[in-house]
């Protein structure tokens, strides 16, 4: 019996679903999931593997290095990264972290409930059409949109000779997929896709894509004014209990300055303002992981452990590892 339990808690953990969603862990706290493999069969490609199991393109590229997209091998043993350390910042509404290609969608708890966390990849804008990064809302929803595409996407396509429509009718030539929120910065959507192979890749205009079935799961828990907060953090650390966990996934090579606002002026974003397009000079990642780790230890003293994050920084794998552990004197936490 007991190892019949044990066979069945390692299928649960590892059973393929859209939605992965897991108990939101106390302030203080900020590893949630686990990893685990899978042996592929003779038919699977990395592509198939990421969707059915909640993960993007890069996510399982990144952790399985050497291994061949569309032919990984009957037999090849697939790492899964399903295990996240939170993003910095407040816990609410949806927080896209662009440099993971994945979105964390924090649901108010009804009450008696236990607080969630749902997690999703994305794809980002590509580097001629960034995604911008700032604090803004769902200001409207739509079931089976229709297409207008922007003038510089129409401009695109002919001079590609692939001339598109004005208007792009619902249906499985649509890219916008069956669902799509608007988001208060014009022009910019969460929207689903008809090609769900490119999810967790940098290809879209600018809009972040989803699998078909998480847009669709997403568009019946989030509702218009729900905050999105859009960020570039690239190293995440974090607390696992008594330890220190770091995740590093590799800088994007242009971003977006942020849409200035508080939670106050968020309605203003509603307006059609200009958001200017610039590159930015990138910190270096010890700078990220230095800052992430003086935010994680502002409040538990720690130390971290700087040959593993060095050769962390070096893999850029988006891999969570221990890189540190609490300490009693706060003397030698951040300052050391």
């Amino acid at each position: 019996m007991q190892r019949i339990l044990i066979i069945a808690a390692t299928i649960a953990a590892i059973a393929p679903g859209y939605a992965a969603i897991y108990e939101l862990p106390p302030e203080g706290q900020d590893v949630i999931g686990e990893m685990s493999t899978i042996v592929a069969t003779y038919d699977d490609t990395l592509v198939d593997i990421a969707q059915r199991y909640g993960l993007g393109y890069q996510d399982l590229v990144l952790a399985n290095p050497g291994v061949n997209v569309w032919v990984p091998g009957e037999g090849t043993e697939i790492v899964l990264p399903n295990r996240f350390v939170l993003p910095p910042g407040p816990r609410r509404g949806l927080v896209l972290n662009l440099p993971e290609y994945r979105m964390y969608y924090y649901p108010q708890p009804k009450p008696g409930e236990t607080a969630k966390v749902h997690t999703y990849p994305i794809s980002i804008g590509r580097m001629d059409w960034e995604t911008p990064l700032g604090l803004t809302y769902i200001a409207a929803m739509a079931k089976n949109p229709a297409w207008y595409p922007p003038q510089s996407v129409l401009d695109e396509h002919a001079a590609d000779g692939d001339p598109l429509p004005k208007v792009v009718p619902p249906g499985p030539k649509n890219p916008l997929g069956t669902r799509a929120l608007r988001l208060a910065i014009p022009t910019y959507l969460i929207h689903g896709t008809n090609r769900p192979a490119g999810v967790g890749m940098r290809v879209s205009h600018g809009c972040i894509r989803m699998f078909p079935e998480d847009i669709e799961f997403l568009f019946e828990h989030v509702s218009v004014k729900t905050q999105v907060r859009i960020i570039d953090v690239p190293v995440k650390v974090g607390w696992d209990g008594e330890t220190l966990v770091a995740e590093v996934h590799p800088l994007l090579e242009v971003a977006r300055p942020p849409v200035q606002a508080s939670p106050e002026q968020i309605e203003k974003l509603d307006a059609d303002i200009e958001i200017p397009k610039m590159d930015v000079v990138h910190k270096d990642p010890l700078t990220h992981v230095t800052e992430q780790f003086i935010s994680a230890t502002s409040v538990k003293p720690g130390q971290i452990d700087w040959d593993v994050i060095e050769a962390m920084v070096k893999r850029s794998d988006g891999i969570p590892e221990t890189v540190g552990i609490s300490i009693k004197n706060a003397a030698t936490s951040a300052a050391f």
